[in-house]
């Protein structure tokens, strides 16, 4: 069983190096073989999720410790030389994570199916995409601390090149921007891994977690949590280290803004729960209530910069520091409901804004912008499935009790309530008040955005795209006047059968190329409703049944507390 995790690592990265050969270099294979790739390391997922059920024993001897412990561990000589091993495991803190990025990539290749980049090189586009996928779990199958850097490192050169190739105008100065200040936090990073190693004599992750920093001095133990830290903290991302994001997400192309929003970000939080806090548990003792502090001061200043914003990618971009200011929250706390808390945000943020940036991506491209006063409003009247998906996502993303972004924000306000013994409770107590009036401000920006676009009366724009109708409106017309490249394509009828097959996307034949139904609007689309439908439905299953991720991650959080902790 334990080859199954170096299958999920190694399947990706074999996908991308079969991209090179001469084979796809015919144009539209490439993304369909992505697809393939993604869809397969899906099903290995989701069969690790099914080996990791068995009752312990029954997965092998790679199988791990006791309930909680690591599962389907492999251990291989890495570089023997420095002791390195090539050490992969999950438990109930990566396992959800590690679903969620497969997912999440599988979904941007069935987008792309439908929607190839606007910069054209398709290829080069599923082979990136391929090799951060590799980053991503790897990141969260690590148990070797140098190995972790490493795949933890993987991740930048492909988010960079999404951003500088496919992005938007601005787009390679938010690529350079993201590139600096990863690699800053990365390299304060391994400065605190380092101190780790110096200190304990191992890199081995379970060992260190096991120590609890048994033979580590406080002092060093600080140290390194502060470094280790702010490494973190720049990928999470927390406030003030936050500045790279907003640029990053509005340039990025859609893919690129799901994946970033929805796993990049989750590897920084996911930093805190597997290194810092169990490795360094007298260093974040000391520096909880520094972290809480910054964490709430991200809440109040994501929602007022959202409420701010005009561009609703920008918006949701600054969404993400306060959704994960919450996360943090968590973190501070040092309790199982607190880390429980964490775990939920993660797997709900990923999720709810992952959402998010496929349907801001859909207005984009059907519309030619993304800013709130050129839509006009009315797009529930227009595109009553667009508005409606759209207004769905708002709503869960600003915690609605039966979504599941509902249950972390609830489980972090409740682990402030009750922080762990030694931490000023009455301090905390301040930043369960602060964190409670962040929840009432997000509700305030985004039922501003859906006042704006998804309600009242369509007001016409000068810069709205008006419908293609005949051959010859595609091309230099049909783009000055802001018509999506894919719409426009098929306006000039690129297969009327093909067009079909997509319900509702484009009306007539294929001789006019008449866009209809909707006004000049294209409503959702088949294979959009087939990267989304997924999304929806677990939003909504982790809303009415938390217990679904909860009966996952507690065993995991009771072991980083030690024995006879009780989870409220």
């Amino acid at each position: 069983m334990g080859r199954l995790l170096i299958a999920l690592v190694a399947v990706p990265l074999l996908g991308a190096a079969a991209l090179t050969m001469p084979a796809f270099r015919t144009r539209g294979r490439a993304v369909a073989f992505g697809t393939a790739v993604s869809g397969l390391v899906l099903a290995l997922t989701l069969a690790a999720v099914a080996a990791f059920a068995l009752p312990y024993g029954q997965d092998g001897p790679t199988g791990g410790g006791p309930d909680g412990g690591m599962r389907l561990q492999t251990d291989l000589p890495w570089i023997p030389g420095l002791d390195l091993r090539f050490h992969l495991g999950v438990d109930g803190i990566s396992l959800p994570l590690v679903v969620l990025t497969a997912l999440l990539t599988f979904l941007c290749f069935v987008h792309l199916t439908r929607h190839p980049p606007a910069g054209g090189r398709q290829r080069a586009l599923v082979c990136t995409l391929l090799v951060l996928e590799v980053g991503m779990i790897g990141t969260f199958l690590a148990l070797d601390l140098l190995l972790f850097f490493v795949f933890f490192e993987v991740v930048l050169v492909p988010m960079y090149f999404v951003i500088a190739l496919w992005g938007g105008t601005e787009r390679r100065a938010a690529a350079v921007k993201f590139i600096l200040y990863t690699l800053l936090g990365s390299a304060v990073l391994l400065i605190g891994l380092l101190v780790v190693w110096a200190q304990a004599g191992t890199l081995d992750m379970v060992a260190l977690a096991e120590r609890r920093g048994a033979g580590m001095p406080r002092s060093a133990q600080i140290l390194a949590f502060l470094a280790i830290g702010a490494g973190l903290a720049v990928k999470t991302p927390m406030w003030p280290l936050h500045t790279w994001l907003p640029d990053a997400h509005t340039e990025a192309p859609t893919v690129g803004s799901v994946l970033l929003a929805g796993v990049l970000l989750k590897m920084g939080s996911y930093g805190f729960a597997r290194v810092a806090i169990p490795m360094l548990p007298e260093g974040a003792a000391a520096l909880a209530p520094w972290l809480g502090a910054l964490a709430v001061v991200g809440i109040i200043y994501g929602s007022l910069a959202c409420l701010a914003q005009r561009d609703i990618k920008r918006m949701i971009a600054y969404s993400s520091v306060g959704h994960m200011g919450f996360v943090l929250l968590g973190f501070a706390t040092l309790t199982p409901v607190g880390m429980n808390a964490a775990l939920f945000g993660n797997v709900a943020h990923g999720l709810i804004t992952g959402l998010l940036f496929f349907l801001v991506g859909a207005v984009k491209e059907r519309y030619g912008t993304a800013d709130m006063a050129r839509l006009g409003g009315g797009m529930l009247g227009r595109m009553p499935h667009l508005g409606s998906l759209l207004t769905f996502a708002c709503i869960a993303s600003l915690g609605l009790p039966g979504l599941a972004g509902f249950w972390g924000e609830m489980l972090a306000l409740l682990g402030a309530f009750r922080p762990a013994a030694g931490l000023p409770r009455p301090l905390f107590l301040v930043f369960m008040a602060v964190g409670g009036a962040g929840t009432v401000l997000t509700a305030a920006y985004f039922l501003r955005l859906l006042s704006r676009v998804t309600h009242g009366v369509h007001r016409a724009a000068p810069s709205e795209p008006e419908a293609a109708a005949g051959h010859g409106v595609v091309g230099a017309r049909a783009v000055e006047q802001g018509v999506p490249a894919r719409t426009a394509g098929e306006a000039a009828g690129i297969g009327g059968d093909e067009r079909a097959g997509d319900a509702g996307e484009i009306g007539g034949t294929g001789e006019t190329g008449q866009v209809g139904g909707t006004g000049g609007a294209v409503d959702v689309t088949a294979r959009e409703w087939a990267a989304w439908v997924p999304l929806v439905v677990l939003i909504v299953l982790l809303g009415l049944w938390p217990k679904t991720l909860l009966a996952v991650t507690t065993p995991a959080v009771q072991a980083v507390f030690g024995p006879g902790m009780v989870v409220p």
